[in-house]
């Protein structure tokens, strides 16, 4: 068992946090809002701290699910961020989704301090996280990821290390280039489907069982039938998450049409007022618009 530290309660890190401390791991919280760090605390039984520097004060793994580059640098090597306060010997894992860029910003940071470094953002949504079944895609070295992989197993059916630090970030870059692909096809097969007076349910059925059959089309093809976009995974995540995408391929060169073409559709459903609507809502843009 170890002592660990979970810095960002949202809807990801809450219940990933929950799970490390019903594993018998010894955990102690910090979020910007204290009130819901002593809510947690009081639900699972941890301990919560009221800043990033306390919460990691004897810890061997520190954890950490923010929102985004900036966000993550606050709780870190900003003025008052916890990197001064980690123990020497100790791993910082990072869950935010985030650019490879700050990942190796981190890192090169740690290693100067005596600690060590992994980006591991995840994949599986607010279920996969309550659930405990997330997908971990993880960046740093050997050695440290070694020692807390079983760990990250509190909260995730799968983790790997895909190579050096940024590799993590970089391989959740083609998860959600893949994801926003497929909801793009998934959304205007569906809507070609009520168009053309099939029985869109009847559809899902016979072809979720063939080559076109996805995680997508099982567990959101219904719902967008139905036009249900209040869960899971908002457009205004998913429009960060792109962002980084396209910028990382600027960088290296890859060509992204399809990606930045739904980036721009996702930009639509924002303005349709869908910001926080599940990913899945790209369906509406096509219905809404005839």
């Amino acid at each position: 068992m170890a002592r660990t530290a979970f810095l960002g309660l949202g809807v990801m890190g809450y219940p990933m946090a929950g799970h490390l401390q019903a594993k018998g791991h010894e955990v102690t919280v910090y979020n910007r809002t204290t009130a819901k760090a002593e809510k947690w605390a009081v639900e699972h039984g941890g301990t919560f701290a009221p800043t990033p520097a306390e919460a990691v004060a004897g810890a061997e793994i520190v954890f950490a699910c923010v929102g985004n580059d900036d966000d993550l640098r606050s709780i870190t090597s900003a003025d008052g961020g916890c990197f001064t306060a980690i123990e020497k010997g100790a791993v910082f894992v990072d869950h935010t989704t985030a650019s490879a860029e700050v990942a190796r910003e981190l890192h090169a940071a740690a290693a100067e301090r005596g600690f060590a470094f992994v980006d591991a953002p995840v994949s599986g949504g607010q279920a996969g996280a309550e659930n405990g079944v997330l997908t971990v895609m993880c960046g740093g070295d050997e050695a440290p990821y070694s020692k807390v992989e079983p760990v990250i197993a509190s909260f995730a059916k799968s983790c790997r290390l895909m190579g050096p630090s940024g590799a993590g970030q970089l391989t959740k870059m083609v998860n959600q280039i893949c994801i926003a692909g497929l909801l793009q096809g998934l959304s205007e097969g569906m809507n070609f489907a009520a168009k053309a007076g099939l029985d869109g349910e009847a559809v899902l059925d016979v072809i979720s069982k063939g080559a076109a059959g996805s995680w997508q089309m099982e567990n959101r093809g219904s719902t967008m039938l139905k036009g249900e976009f209040e869960f899971g995974f908002a457009v205004d995540w998913m429009r960060k998450d792109l962002g980084i995408c396209l910028s990382e391929a600027n960088n290296n060169g890859a060509q992204l049409p399809v990606t930045a073409l739904v980036d721009q559709f996702y930009k639509e459903v924002q303005a349709m007022g869908g910001g926080r609507w599940d990913t899945s809502s790209l369906m509406k843009r096509l219905t809404q618009n005839g």
